[in-house]
């Protein structure tokens, strides 16, 4: 059977060009390159069957992985219910990697995951935005290899991580996804081999901190690091480097750690260099530096930028959001990541790259990851482009009622009372122990982006517990950026910003008081619905509804100039604007969701836009 697309759906541009050959051909971790891979995207066979039932003797059809069973581009657009398993399998042949131990990674999988390779268990893994990987090398044979990947997905029957995924998908809750939904690849080591990176600047000191994972035989091997700026070599100039008690050689553009004294199964190194006179990264200068570690046979290629998040003073002492100790406003679009073809995958890099070109185009220099975890290249995309990314955690548990929602839209904020658990879904332990968790791997996987510059760990109630905890085991785990304990409301006076969503009312101008920020996280979400480009043309869900594009536009460059530009002029330091595209039956995009109509004058956007710095710099 050949593979086509489920037809009669709402489809992108780029969903012509997806084939079996090409899904997501590219290599899916900028940040610790190496040269030898091989993707295992493609058709893999697929069976959906009780949960409680072993491996099915026969298989449905096929799957093109990486996109989720429910999207019209895995071929299959079907639901998987909380009692039911979904099963995949692939034959695959190693290249000629003797000698060498085999990773097997999987970028994404939705969401408890076990994996054999030719009938042997090597690994499970339960959260469903994150990495994870198996050495398979001990299960290989010679010539075809079978690997197998049984999926559990409850969805929101569980306290799981699973964004704005529901069974039955209503207002601002969208269609859930399964499985594997990232890029799927193995990858040849050496038998001591580099199993990690952490790459953090520090401005103030003019150094660049690189902290590397050693795994394997041999974990006393020395660590080599090199850094250069567009093939010229940095000099790590002054008096010298040093790691953790573990010397380094100073003066050279290559920085080579001595070895530790013994050889655990495990080490962390970690290596300092100066960058002397550092070019600053930012949104209007987006400036890369490359690196390379080498660790006996093993070498990886990653990058990193100079630049500095937090909290500061502007001449009237308020306080505000900062970028390299200057104050910045930020200002950009709350962004979901969902795609009509492939919900939660998009149909290509070049899709996915497109999305965030147009919110550079249209003149913002942030966005709101709302929700969700990307795939690595998505961030790679921001740190060369120049948006600054406030990342949200995940939201599990529970959401909050309808009611309960619109008086905190209407009118307001209240505090949430950590006394009882079961009131955000988060009753059982195991269900707050793993958001935990969670919460640690999402910002070890993501901290060395240049790009993120907020920690968002909750979102307008939907499974809160011990917010202001949470704000501080952040900013205590990672200092180097400010967080936004609630977004929107439960306000528990933890993190760096007060933190508001607007909707069904005019924007309040708020004097900033204290040490806290003052940021407009969710504003506007004015809709237009565009016929022939929705994804249900009986239904329509917005805050505030036009009938064409030129009333649309008319609204939001009124919204801004009237009632953000006073706000701004009080210390307001960023606002979020709901949306960048249309989700589902959300119409209050920049563009409709298949990305193909502009639902507001581009040129008027922009522009008004760029009245908003002017008005934020006259401001600072």
């Amino acid at each position: 059977m050949t593979w086509q697309p489920v037809p009669g759906h709402l489809m992108t541009r780029w969903a012509k060009d997806v084939t079996p050959e090409n899904a997501w051909p590219e290599y899916p971790r900028p940040q610790m390159a190496r040269p030898e891979w091989l993707n295992l995207n493609g058709l893999w066979d697929y069976a959906i069957v009780p949960r409680a039932e072993p491996a099915p003797a026969r298989y449905d059809g096929e799957s093109l992985v990486p996109f989720p069973i429910e999207s019209a581009l895995s071929g299959v657009k079907r639901p998987l219910r909380p009692d039911q398993r979904l099963w995949y399998r692939r034959n695959f042949v190693v290249p000629d990697w003797r000698g060498r131990r085999v990773l097997l990674h999987f970028g994404a999988v939705d969401w408890e995951a076990a994996v054999w390779v030719n009938g042997q268990p090597v690994g499970e893994h339960r959260g469903g935005y994150l990495p994870f990987s198996f050495e398979i090398t001990p299960a290989l044979a010679d010539g075809q290899n079978e690997l197998i990947v049984a999926v559990w997905d409850p969805t929101d029957a569980f306290w799981q991580q699973r964004g704005k995924q529901v069974l039955k998908p209503r207002s601002i809750w969208y269609t859930a996804i399964s499985g594997i939904w990232q890029t799927v690849w193995l990858e040849p080591v050496p038998d001591t081999y580099i199993a990690g990176l952490q790459v953090t600047p520090d401005v103030d000191a003019s150094e660049v901190r690189v902290q590397v994972r050693l795994a394997g035989a041999d974990t006393s091997a020395g660590v080599r690091v090199q850094i250069t700026d567009a093939g010229t070599p940095v000099v790590a100039a002054g008096e010298g480097i040093r790691s953790h008690g573990l010397e380094a050689l100073a003066g050279l553009s290559t920085v080579m750690s001595r070895p530790p004294e013994d050889s655990s199964p495990g080490r962390d190194v970690e290596i300092r260099v100066h960058i002397p006179e550092p070019k600053l990264w930012s949104p209007d200068s987006p400036h890369l530096y490359d690196l390379i570690v080498t660790c006996g046979e093993d070498r990886v290629a990653s990058y990193f930028g100079m630049r500095k998040f937090g909290l500061g003073r502007d001449d009237q002492g308020r306080p505000r959001l900062c970028l390299n100790n200057r104050p910045l406003f930020q200002y950009g679009p709350l962004d979901q990541g969902y795609w009509p073809d492939g919900l939660y995958t998009p149909p290509s890099d070049e899709a996915m790259r497109w999305d965030l070109e147009l919110i550079k185009r249209l003149g913002c220099n942030m966005l709101r990851k709302h929700v969700k975890v990307e795939p690595a290249r998505y961030y790679y995309h921001c740190d060369r482009l120049g948006l600054i990314v406030w990342q949200d955690m995940i939201s599990g548990g529970k959401e909050v009622g309808p009611i309960t929602s619109w008086l905190a839209i209407r009118f307001g904020s209240r505090r949430r009372d950590d006394r009882w658990f079961w009131r955000a879904g988060r009753g059982d332990p195991a269900g707050r122990a793993n958001y935990r968790r969670e919460l640690r791997e999402l910002v070890d996987h993501l901290g060395s982006f240049t790009c993120i510059g907020m920690w968002v760990p909750f979102n307008e109630g939907w499974g809160q517990f011990e917010a202001h905890a949470a704000a501080a085991w952040l900013k205590e785990y990672d200092p180097t950026r400010p967080v936004d304990h609630a977004s929107g409301w439960f306000d528990q006076g933890g993190g760096d910003c007060r933190s508001l969503h607007v909707y069904f009312k005019a924007l309040p101008p708020a004097d900033p008081a204290g040490e806290r920020a003052v940021v407009l996280s969710e504003f506007g979400g004015y809709t237009m619905k565009v016929p022939g480009h929705a994804w249900n043309p009986d239904v329509e869900f917005g805050y505030r509804k036009y009938g064409d594009a030129a009333a649309l536009t008319d609204a939001y460059v009124a919204l801004l100039e009237r009632e953000l530009h006073p706000w701004i002029e009080r210390g307001l330091s960023a606002a979020v604007y709901t949306q960048t595209t249309d989700v589902e039956i959300e119409a209050n995009g920049f563009v409709t969701y298949d990305r193909a109509v502009p639902k507001m004058d581009w040129q008027r956007v922009t522009a008004a836009h760029q009245r908003l710095w002017a008005c934020a710099e006259g401001c600072a």
